[in-house]
């Protein structure tokens, strides 16, 4: 696909318009992807159609056994499916446009778009920070409270959370979006990532963004720290109570039901704060993307495998629902 590199690099024009202060700034971006492997495009274009494909199919399956298996019509599945349904929407903002990208060869974005695209992603982003807190403290109470579980998580009460969850960071993020594209954009139009990222679109600011820096990480240490401190308190105290249960059988099955969750929360938190807290850090451009395709699409690629090979009633109910078909 040479087609790529002959659109994208050979001085691409860069459009630009007269800001009010004469200083030029960008009105059109271009997403260089994985552009310096000229000679993987086909494969990389396989690849992530694969994966897209894999990502849907495998979360969809979650929604579709928890929602009408009546076996898992409990607070820990309803969540589950909500998160499944939250990762299909993450993965939408980012590959389907990427695709299209390598299937025509055009990796040009205006910037609208792109500052659309920034914002759904973090909004989304966020609310997986929130809902995997959320995931945590139901587990907290199952484990911890398990007597007074059924009247804490009711339905009324689930629904709110996973609500709350969803809409939590949307005002914050749509703020912070407005403010990073009212800079103008004047280094250059390349944006060398395969989707609209806080960090690289920094990168591109003119003049001093320190100020925008500490408000990327107030807004990371409020979205995600938090969140991430929630959930390590939940799990030290579930662990303490696991570990006074009586019976070796009894400890097996209550880490079986926390595990796959906490593998989830370790490798969407691991490698999104890595990137989050050094917003201009001296990563290397392809250390930055690698980062990034851990917590954009293996992650929610690998979601539904965690999640079903570990939970002797996920894999009951998808044996159901095959034999049923």
């Amino acid at each position: 696909m040479t087609c790529t590199l002959v659109k994208s690099f050979p001085q691409m024009k860069h459009e630009e318009i007269e800001a009010d202060d004469n200083v030029s700034t960008v009105v059109q971006f271009v997403l260089l992807g994985f552009s310096e492997f000229p000679n993987l495009q086909g494969l990389l274009t396989a690849a992530f159609s694969i994966i897209y494909m894999v990502i849907l199919i495998g979360n969809s399956l979650i929604v579709i056994i928890t929602r009408l298996d009546p076996a898992l019509h409990k607070p820990m599945y309803f969540f589950l499916s909500h998160f499944s349904m939250l990762e299909i929407c993450y993965v939408s903002v980012i590959l389907p446009r990427y695709l299209v990208s390598l299937w025509t060869c055009d990796r040009s974005i205006s910037l609208l778009s792109c500052a659309a695209q920034m914002c759904i992603f973090l909004a989304l982003g966020t609310a997986e920070c929130f809902l995997l807190a959320v995931m945590a403290y139901d587990r907290y109470l199952a484990i911890c409270n398990p007597l007074h579980y059924p009247l804490i998580m009711n339905p009324r009460k689930c629904h709110l959370l996973a609500a709350g969850s969803w809409l939590g960071g949307i005002t914050v993020q749509i703020g912070q979006t407005c403010w990073i594209f009212s800079l103008h954009f004047c280094h250059s139009n390349q944006i060398n990532h395969f989707f609209c990222d806080l960090p690289n679109i920094l990168k591109l600011a003119c003049g001093d963004t320190s100020v925008h820096e500490v408000s990327v990480h107030v807004v990371v240490i409020l979205v995600a720290t938090v969140p991430f401190i929630l959930i390590l308190v939940s799990y030290i105290k579930i662990i303490a109570t696991i570990l006074r249960l009586p019976t070796a059988q009894g400890r097996a099955k209550a880490f079986s039901t926390c595990s796959s969750h906490l593998l989830v929360v370790v490798l969407f938190f691991g490698s999104g704060s890595i990137t989050y807290f050094s917003p201009k850090s001296n990563h290397s451009a392809g250390t930055n993307k690698l980062l990034s395709l851990f917590y954009t699409i293996v992650t929610p690629m690998f979601n539904p495998v965690i999640y079903s090979l570990r939970n002797q009633d996920v894999i009951a109910a998808l044996k159901r629902l095959f034999l049923k078909t």
